[in-house]
């Protein structure tokens, strides 16, 4: 089992970049406002750097290096992949603070957090 994976549950909603911390995403977020040099050409979406285009291209190309080493599932970010692993380890690691309801992924907590 590879555990170099780092998980990175807060992600970006331009580019899917992942980040460990909320603070790292919200400074990342002001790197979207300019230039956006690197344009896919398959649907036009542009990105500011060449990292971003060439991990949304594998939208394109179905492309999926992280594979699960309990099933065999490709996807293709690491972080889609940590969460995934989850079902298998039946880790929850995200705890509600007003029940003592835990999820696997912080978007299923913020999500659970809409109905108290």
């Amino acid at each position: 089992r590879k555990k170099h994976l780092v998980e990175k549950p807060h992600q970006c909603a331009d580019c899917g970049m992942g980040f460990t911390v909320h603070s790292a995403l919200l400074l990342h977020q002001k790197s979207h406002v300019g230039s956006r040099p690197y344009v896919c050409y398959d649907c036009g979406k542009a990105f500011r750097e060449n990292t971003t285009l060439r991990r949304h291209q594998r939208i394109h190309t179905g492309e999926k290096p992280y594979r699960c080493s309990y099933c065999e599932k490709s996807f293709r970010a690491s972080s889609t992949l940590i969460i995934h692993q989850r079902i298998h380890t039946g880790e929850k690691p995200y705890k509600c603070t007003k029940c003592t309801k835990c999820f696997m992924s912080s978007s299923s907590l913020v999500k659970h957090l809409r109905t108290h």
